[in-house]
């Protein structure tokens, strides 16, 4: 699987793809310099039990750790995702 990110100036998105294929991809927006809020992630259909959405949260924290940023999970994966996890993510979650 790979996982691409795109960017505007306030908005950003991770694409999960498998064999030309879109198996799921994580939303956010930026709040100010360094907060990055996950506001939606979705799996698309193929996907399942494919573990994509946590690939796509790996690859945020990735980026937020990379570029100094905290995480504000709003999205209700992210945050259910962050919350089990809450060791793993004390140095990006706000």
């Amino acid at each position: 699987m790979t996982i691409t990110h795109s960017t505007t100036s306030t908005k950003g998105l991770f694409l999960a793809t498998e064999n030309d294929q879109k198996m799921g991809e994580m939303v956010y927006s930026m709040n100010g310099p360094d907060r990055l809020i996950i506001e939606h992630t979705e799996g698309f259909p193929g996907s399942e039990g494919k573990g994509v959405g946590a690939q796509l949260l790996a690859a945020a924290v990735d980026h937020a750790r990379t570029h100094g940023l905290r995480i504000v999970p709003v999205c209700p994966f992210a945050r259910k995702m962050m919350d089990r996890r809450k060791e793993e993510y004390t140095d990006v979650r706000a």
